[in-house]
């Protein structure tokens, strides 16, 4: 049987490190200002979005993973262990 979730049942496996990595920036990064940030990446995301990506709730296409790592800057490897 195929499986699309990750092993503790989320949708997606960078959402917990999408919101560890925000929340860990000195200067407070709140969801709105990553939806906007990827806005300006090419990357129709809204706050909403956000939240539902980081409590694994969404699954994250490959495009938006490219985003996430650029404007995080973090590799892919990073985002996906």
């Amino acid at each position: 049987m195929f499986h699309t979730k990750s092993k503790d049942g989320l949708n997606n496996i960078c959402g917990k490190k999408i919101r560890a990595f925000r929340e860990s920036q000195p200067a407070r990064y709140s969801q709105r200002m990553l939806a906007d940030e990827m806005q300006r990446n090419g990357v129709d995301m809204d706050k909403n979005i956000i939240q539902r990506i980081e409590s694994g709730e969404r699954f994250v296409t490959d495009i938006e993973l490219k985003a996430f790592a650029k404007i995080l800057g973090m590799t892919y490897d990073d985002l996906l262990k």
